[in-house]
């Protein structure tokens, strides 16, 4: 290559001045970047205008149904009855919480959540107690739930549940929220864990029907229309309690019949221990 060649190739590769910038800028960017900025203040202002309208709407919305959910055993028109004098009041200006706390004094209910919909719809799920036994106190007859809680006898409960067990002998109760009353823990856990052994039970199910609580691990059970006291105690165990049960009623209680012992008792591992009722003496005849 010549020298006059080598000068205008070199003369091509020239640096560009100090501040020029080698890249060639381009055509109608600061446009575009306009136009975004203008579309996007165009978008927060649409959004704004949305908020503001949703704010008056509402403000201007009322209360206009309710929609209950989960009950069962409580009518849905004893829930709304409740509810009636939130009805025509303005939608935003309704407190959530003391319209549940309104709900909550039912007996029945364990827990409500409030939500608001859409055209002044409340909406109130709930969720009801469990019951698993009717509890005989004196002369009447109450439900008692899985937590222990004392309730109101309803109708709906007996349809519900037509084959609860009962339970007697309660004596240590307490007062709890909404003047509720609730068993002491150890005796819920007591009468749990029997209810359980009893359902997993072949025969001792279909047969007794009552527990009754008593202290100095003394609580019995009786069955079918036998008056004996077929003592279970309070340590647990009752799977095997029941099973030695099973044995003794088909291979004893079926021969001898009902009434023969006053009680049997199931507390001791390996063994039953048995009383016949107390013949009442005679009295001497002190009339002549």
């Amino acid at each position: 290559m010549s020298d006059s060649e080598q000068r205008e190739y070199s003369d091509d590769l020239t640096e560009p001045e100090s501040g020029e910038s080698p890249i060639t800028p381009v055509p109608g960017s600061g446009g575009s970047k306009l136009l975004l900025l203008i579309m996007l203040l165009s978008v927060l202002a649409a959004l704004a205008v949305l908020a503001s309208s949703a704010s008056h709407w509402k403000k201007e919305v009322i209360v206009r149904g309710f929609v209950v959910d989960g009950e069962s055993i409580i009518p849905e028109q004893e829930l709304m009855s409740r509810l009636s004098d939130y009805k025509g009041l303005n939608f935003q200006e309704i407190d959530s919480d003391e319209l549940r706390q309104r709900v909550m004094v039912h007996p029945y209910l364990q827990s409500a959540v409030v939500t608001k919909e859409l055209n002044g719809v409340l909406r109130i799920k709930v969720s009801e107690r469990e019951p698993v036994a009717l509890a005989v106190l004196g002369n009447s007859t109450m439900v008692l739930d899985r937590e222990g809680f004392l309730l109101p006898w309803r109708q709906e409960v007996a349809d519900r549940y037509p084959d609860l067990f009962s339970i007697a002998g309660i004596s240590h109760v307490k007062i709890v929220k909404n003047g509720l009353q609730q068993l002491d823990k150890r005796d819920v856990g007591l009468i749990l864990k029997f209810l359980e052994a009893l359902s997993g039970a072949d025969y001792a199910r279909l047969l007794i029907k009552e527990l009754h609580l008593a202290g100095n691990n003394l609580s019995w059970c009786i069955a079918g229309n036998s008056p004996t006291r077929f003592i279970i105690g309070n340590d647990g165990n009752f799977k095997e309690k029941l099973k030695k049960f099973e044995i003794f009623w088909q291979k004893v209680v079926s021969k001898k019949g009902f009434g023969f012992y006053d009680t049997v008792d199931l507390r001791f591992t390996g063994r039953v221990f048995t009383t016949v009722p107390v013949s009442p003496e005679v009295s001497p005849d002190h009339s002549r």
